[in-house]
């Protein structure tokens, strides 16, 4: 008998130790309950209750947990239903308030995520769902944040993992995708004809300048040759004009063979067919080049030379009229 009694109080010692001395781990806390009420929170560490008096009551996770969102699908605002999950990044910071003011916190902020993340996107259409992905995450966020506080959660993050529409939606967009990039390569190919026809275009333009530039620079070369042709002409005809006012006959012959040399050449060189009869004058043309050598003659005696005086001028032989 007083062995087994030893060992009852051996059992006893040891369970009331048991509940005297309680170590939380980091991390967490836990609630305290006297009598089955809440009066205080342990923090991570060494503490001491009283057995039957005080209890421990819940035991809180403080770290920031991950939960899960399960897929649901989702109505649009243009009535396309699309799969929709996701992830919540949350941290209990009131322990009591967290074990206290909701039955299952896990199952609670669950229900609430879902139910906004539906609210959320049928507001926007299937196109505004797909592109706006960080305005959805915020308003999750910001809605979820508010409705958790009183419970002593504070939400970090909702990420949306995933919007998946039908099959026959993506193909649709698919379809209109390609032709999108299929109007956007027309257009750049008919800007590329564009600026190739405006660069020919600019280019014929200055080439047209060009050639008329050289066509104005050659007709002006041709005037100005053609004023001193007429010039030289003029000039001629003045000096052939002094010579047959002087008396000198041979001028007027050489004047008269130039232009019947001239009108020769002029003809054979005349691209029609012709029909030309021999002799043409040619004792004419002699007697005219006779006369012209009259005159180189008389010019050169006109010329003084060194050491004597200058020759008289020579007598003037008349050559056979032309024609």
């Amino acid at each position: 008998m007083g062995s087994l009694f030893a060992l009852v109080v051996v059992v006893v010692v040891v369970i009331v130790l048991a509940k005297l001395v309680r170590i939380v781990p980091q991390g967490y806390e836990w609630t305290v309950e006297t009598f089955g009420r809440y009066t205080g929170t342990l923090s991570p560490g060494l503490h001491f209750l009283i057995p039957i008096y005080q209890a421990v009551g819940r035991k809180m996770n403080m770290m920031e947990q991950v939960l899960d969102v399960p897929s649901q699908d989702v109505i649009t605002k243009d009535n396309a239903v699309v799969r929709v999950d996701g992830v919540v990044f949350y941290q209990v910071l009131d322990a009591s308030k967290a074990a206290y003011e909701v039955a299952n916190l896990e199952q609670a902020s669950l229900a609430l995520v879902m139910t906004n993340i539906r609210t959320v996107l049928g507001s926007m259409d299937l196109d505004e769902s797909l592109s706006k992905r960080d305005e959805i995450n915020a308003r999750l966020l910001r809605v979820v944040d508010e409705a958790t506080h009183p419970w002593g959660v504070k939400v970090n993050r909702i990420e949306i993992k995933d919007i998946a529409p039908p099959r026959d939606l993506i193909d649709a967009m698919a379809r209109q995708m390609k032709a999108e990039r299929e109007k956007r390569a027309n257009i750049l190919d008919a800007e590329g004809f564009r600026q190739a026809a405006i660069l020919k275009a600019e280019g014929e333009k200055q080439s047209v300048i060009l050639s008329a530039e050289g066509e104005k620079e050659a007709a002006f070369r041709a005037a100005e040759a053609r004023e001193r042709s007429a010039e030289a002409e003029a000039k001629a005809t003045t000096m052939v004009s002094d010579a047959i006012a002087g008396g000198n006959v041979n001028a007027l012959n050489y004047f008269v063979a130039n232009n019947y040399v001239e009108a020769l050449k002029v003809m054979a060189q005349s691209p029609n067919q012709k029909l030309l009869l021999l002799p043409v004058e040619a004792t004419g043309v002699l007697g005219s080049l006779a006369g012209i050598a009259e005159l180189a003659k008389d010019a050169l005696s006109q010329q003084p030379s060194r050491g004597t005086p200058p020759a008289k001028p020579a007598g003037t032989r008349i050559p056979p009229p032309i024609g």
